[in-house]
């Protein structure tokens, strides 16, 4: 009996070192072909992770406006980034909706766009202006909330 004991404890110790080694292979099957997708709101809402989109946000001036290819350029530190409007951007003007024709060069803007997957940066929101008292209280409002709560100590029972 006594030199069983080591032999069963042996190859548990072999088993378990085994399944803790073996790498996790999924079953693989038949793999068909992606049909190609075309850009739209839908296919920005999800992203090759699974997770949704989500809007970057920008600011800056307008170096340049392009009406034909209906995009705007903002000059930056580094370097210019050129933004695609479309039918779904939202355009306002001191909380008002605007046009493409109400961008002109050197002028404030703000918003938020989607990188798309060929490299290029389509505007989701674009806001004319330079930010406005109500905004920026709404902004500092929101800071001390979350301020205020994270300070906040919880009771728990």
């Amino acid at each position: 009996m006594k030199s069983k004991i080591p032999l069963i404890t042996g190859v548990c110790v072999a088993a378990a070192i085994a399944l803790c080694a073996a790498p996790n292979i999924p079953a693989q099957g038949k793999k068909s072909p992606a049909p190609e997708a075309a850009a739209s709101a839908s296919s920005m809402a999800t992203e090759t992770s699974g997770k949704p989109a989500r809007a970057i946000p920008y600011r800056g001036k307008v170096a340049s406006v392009d009406a034909a290819a209906k995009t705007f350029t903002i000059a930056g530190k580094t370097g210019s980034r050129v933004f695609k409007i479309t039918d779904q951007t939202q355009i306002m003007k001191q909380g008002a909706p605007a046009t493409m024709a109400d961008i002109v060069a050197d002028e404030e803007m703000r918003g938020s766009y989607w990188k798309k997957s060929d490299g290029s940066l389509e505007a989701k929101k674009v806001n004319l202006g330079p930010n406005t008292d109500a905004a920026e209280t709404r902004k500092r409002s929101k800071k001390e909330k979350s301020a205020d709560s994270e300070a906040a100590p919880t009771a728990t029972p």
